[in-house]
């Protein structure tokens, strides 16, 4: 019967399944102890050289990390510098018209002008209040008369015969210049006392 027939056919392929276990599947040249050494020699030095590179990529993710913290934070102190240029030009304008006020009051004492006064002190007072809002963002006017010469931060108009001043230190400023956060963004404009030719 059909039925006896599959039996018989499943039972022949099972059985060459279960069969005694082939010969051929044991190792044909089973390695030695010296083989096996090699290999493993072979294997430590590919961990220590991928070890090495792991660490070196780690120092140089972490150098570029700390590259990009130092441009944020640039930028975040020096991202102003343009606009504090601008604001530097302003504050002279306003220093030089207070400083004509203040001449003016004090040329003519005889005619007090309630209203130049007023005018003055409200100068005086938008100065002041200018010149601290700098300082709060790290915006400071450096003050070189009587110190040396320095090219980084000043920047030579005229030299002028040392009088009771060492040569090579300013001996006036023309134009003030400002700082900010220690970086110059405007040299002062000075002239430099030097020795008297005869």
């Amino acid at each position: 019967s059909p039925c006896s027939f599959s039996t018989a056919a499943q039972q022949r392929s099972t059985g060459d399944e279960c069969g005694p276990e082939d010969p051929s599947e044991e190792p044909k040249h089973p390695l030695s102890e010296c083989a096996l050494e090699h290999k493993a020699i072979k294997l430590e030095e590919q961990v220590r050289d991928l070890t090495e590179r792991y660490r070196k990529a780690l120092a140089d993710s972490e150098n570029v990390r700390r590259r990009t913290q130092k441009f944020v934070e640039d930028a975040k102190l020096f991202g102003i510098q343009s606009f504090c240029r601008d604001l530097v030009e302003v504050a002279d304008i306003l220093e030089k018209t207070a400083e004509s006020a203040a001449g003016h009051a004090e040329e003519e004492p005889s005619d007090p002008n309630p209203t130049l006064k007023k005018i003055y002190e409200g100068l005086s007072l938008l100065e002041a209040k200018l010149q601290s809002v700098f300082a709060k963002h790290g915006l400071q006017k450096m003050n070189p008369v009587g110190g040396r010469y320095d090219p980084y931060d000043h920047e030579i108009i005229c030299h002028v015969p040392a009088e009771g001043m060492q040569p090579g230190t300013v001996a006036l400023v023309t134009q003030d210049g400002y700082k900010l956060h220690g970086r110059t963004i405007r040299h002062a404009l000075v002239g430099v006392a030097v020795e008297a030719q005869e």
